[in-house]
């Protein structure tokens, strides 16, 4: 089986779409199939990092092309780098490797439009990937219209192919439902929840974690954000709430990631700092099992409009990490439920300050058992429903069988 891997993230660059394709992909090379990724050779996020433009990892063939990522600061910029990738991805793509299966993402949203024109160049396969959706984020954050011409025809094309997808992925029930709407055919529709990141995860006692010591932690209730931090899904009502709590000594917020949401925090603490509130890095994989248990309780957020477009993948982190959820966002999306079914933390709408203050305090003064019997809760289910083992897995199988049907096929 030859499966060709197109996404403008890739590993090691930070964020959950690089890593969570590249634990695919290593995955699929381990199972004995030969498998080419043609990515960005520079970052997403901070395209000051420069990558190999060619390496072998973990039995993974890896081509990065240059002049495909300019940052993330204005749309131009954005689209320059997408454009950028789509037509080298292309070109590099039709040449040396002929797949059976095609796995495309949407990162960045034109990616569909190659994924769907190397398969159909190559006779291969198609798997789509929807790890969010566009133009309706685009448009739900108000960077353009609707009638937008760019977002009539971005509309047009990934409803194009999610129609003409031999498999397509989607990570929620939301995010299914949205997709039907553009065509998707429901007996071609898997859905997969993202995995958390097993080989660097797993709770670590407080009194045991260099990073807890390193940042004078001790006796101190933590909240932590970690991860990508969207527009998208904003953490103000919590920023305003911490604003309010100043007076519990040992409440503190740690905000660790990066993303646009987060230069923006870095710029307006800048400004304005907020005593119980520290802005971090990414943390090394490495370090992850560390900085993700130094915390007491997780912030997990969604956008109000957001529902069935994104899924914040940190939510597995936080499982796998034993530690509760407080959930920032609407009513009765797939966080909501996973938390409210298994009993595992607390929602907060956003622009409740006043509960999302209730909530801090609370959570202050709440007993060490009983947060850790939460997170006992959340770990449990981290290992006996959304394990990598079981989650990557699955989309590994999932591409097995096309790949199989397609070769008999031919």
């Amino acid at each position: 089986m030859r499966v060709l891997v197109v996404s403008q993230v890739f590993a090691p660059e930070p964020g959950s779409v690089g890593e969570h394709m590249a634990q695919a992909a290593i995955e699929l090379a381990k199972r004995g199939a030969e498998v080419r990724v043609v990515t960005s050779r520079r970052g997403f996020d901070d395209p000051r990092l420069v990558f190999p433009a060619r390496e072998n990892m973990q039995g993974v063939d890896v081509l990065r092309v240059p002049w495909s990522s300019f940052g993330k600061t204005s749309i131009a910029r954005r689209v320059a780098g997408s454009m950028g990738f789509v037509l080298q991805s292309t070109l590099r793509s039709l040449r040396g490797f002929r797949p059976d299966v095609v796995i495309v993402g949407t990162s960045p949203p034109l990616s569909s439009l190659v994924g769907e024109a190397l398969a159909r160049l190559h006779g291969a396969a198609l798997v789509y990937w929807v790890m969010d959706v566009n133009p309706d984020q685009i448009v739900a954050l108000g960077r353009l219209p609707a009638t937008h011409p760019a977002v009539v025809a971005l509309r047009f094309w990934n409803a194009r192919v999610a129609r003409a997808a031999t498999r397509l992925v989607v990570l929620d029930d939301d995010m299914a439902t949205r997709m039907r709407a553009k065509g998707a055919r429901p007996e071609r529709m898997s859905v997969l929840p993202p995995w958390p990141l097993d080989d660097y995860i797993e709770p670590v006692a407080h009194a045991d974690n260099p990073f807890r010591h390193e940042h004078a932690l001790a006796d101190t209730r933590l909240v932590m954000f970690s991860g990508n931090l969207s527009t998208a899904s904003p953490i103000t009502t919590l920023l305003d709430a911490a604003r309010r709590v100043t007076d519990v000594a040992k409440l503190r917020l740690f905000v660790v990631g990066g993303g646009e949401g987060k230069k923006r925090l870095d710029a307006s603490l800048a400004r304005e700092p907020i005593a119980n509130v520290t802005s971090l890095p990414y943390e090394p994989l490495t370090r992850l099992r560390y900085s993700l248990s130094a915390a007491d309780v997780h912030l997990v957020s969604l956008g109000d409009a957001m529902r069935g477009i994104v899924h914040p993948s940190k939510v597995y982190g936080a499982l796998a990490a034993g530690r509760p959820i407080i959930y920032l966002g609407p009513e009765g999306s797939h966080i909501d439920r996973l938390i409210t079914s298994h009993g595992i933390g607390w929602r907060v709408a956003h622009g409740d300050v006043e509960a999302a203050e209730r909530l801090l305090r609370t959570i202050a003064v709440m007993p060490a058992a009983e947060l850790a019997a939460l997170g006992q809760k959340a770990r449990a289910l981290a290992v006996e429903t959304y394990s990598k083992a079981r989650l990557c897995g699955g989309f590994c199988e999932v591409v097995e069988a096309v790949a199989r049907r397609h070769i008999n096929a031919a």
